[in-house]
């Protein structure tokens, strides 16, 4: 089977996507396939490069904006090419921060409230005053904590909301919750252990201690078995509820026993350094076996979508 790691890409995220497919391509099991590195520069590349590798199965690394958002797998579709992991609208739904969270409170999923702003004609500090400071400023779109900061006044407020609006004119701002981050990883719609954050240098889980050595304590948690019911079915639903589909990673926050989902993610970081292989090996999974089930699986699953 010829796989095609696609990586790179056109957002902020472009680093991460690198190092994403560079462990894949390392991790890959060479006596089950022939693999193909695609690094894409810019959003033509995609079709041009694809059609020449003449791969059977794409194996997505590609993080954010044009890789993450459904515009790729949309791509890969027309040329009639499975790739790995949600199809088009998961992939979409859960790229918009804000769609994601009204999806969920819908469904009863507890997820923190706040504020969304169309770009800079939106800037009031006296709504954020009344959220109540600490509070997060992120993009509505992208991941890997780029643009996320924590602000503990109106003095800090500007800065950051013009940061995030630098990244994408839709902002967030929500009340920072300060509890236990967790991430729990869905395999084929099964929950794998879940890891407990505690990041070493901040105050929270940003770019540094998700990328640097060290730079957070990532640990399988254990916790009470009530609560970690209430862990598996905030995720679960979360998952069934955007369509996911073969893996996925859910960020939350535990606050007094009740798990606060942060975000759906579907292409989610596989770095040395990422949480979801972190999981995986926790449940007894190596990195490479881990690959081969998230193709077997993505494969069987095009098959389903496309009626082959």
């Amino acid at each position: 089977m010829k796989i095609g790691v696609i990586m790179g890409g056109v957002s902020s995220e472009r680093q991460v996507s690198l190092q994403t497919g560079q462990e894949m391509i390392k991790q890959l099991d060479r006596s089950r396939y022939e693999v193909v590195p695609i690094v894409i520069d810019q959003r033509p590349d995609l079709i041009r490069q694809v059609q020449q590798a003449g791969i059977d199965v794409a194996l997505l690394a590609l993080h954010g904006e044009y890789g993450e958002d459904g515009t790729v797998q949309g791509a890969l579709e027309t040329l009639g090419i499975p790739y790995t992991g949600s199809g088009v609208l998961a992939s979409s739904l859960c790229m918009n921060k804000q769609l994601s969270k009204m999806l969920l409170k819908a469904a009863g999923v507890h997820t923190p409230a706040g504020l969304c702003w169309q770009g800079m004609n939106d800037y009031d500090p006296q709504m954020v005053a009344q959220l109540g400071y600490p509070v997060i400023v992120k993009p509505n779109t992208g991941g890997s904590s780029i643009g996320v900061q924590l602000v503990q006044n109106e003095q800090e407020l500007l800065a950051a909301v013009q940061g995030a609006c630098s990244l994408g004119e839709t902002i967030l701002i929500e009340p920072y919750i300060k509890g236990t981050e967790l991430t729990v990883a869905i395999l084929d719609g099964e929950v794998l252990p879940i890891i407990g954050i505690r990041s070493a240098h901040s105050e929270w889980f940003d770019y540094q201690a998700k990328y640097e050595v060290g730079g957070a304590e990532e640990k399988v948690i254990q916790l009470p078995a009530v609560v970690e019911q209430r862990v598996h079915h905030a995720a679960l639903t979360s998952y069934q509820l955007m369509q996911c589909k073969v893996y996925a990673r859910i960020d939350m926050i535990l606050y007094q026993d009740t798990p606060y989902v942060l975000e759906v993610n579907t292409l989610p970081g596989m770095t040395a350094n990422s949480l979801f292989p972190k999981s995986a090996a926790a449940a007894g999974m190596t990195y490479t076996q881990l690959l081969d089930r998230m193709i077997a699986s993505s494969v069987h699953e095009r098959k389903q979508e496309w009626g082959r």
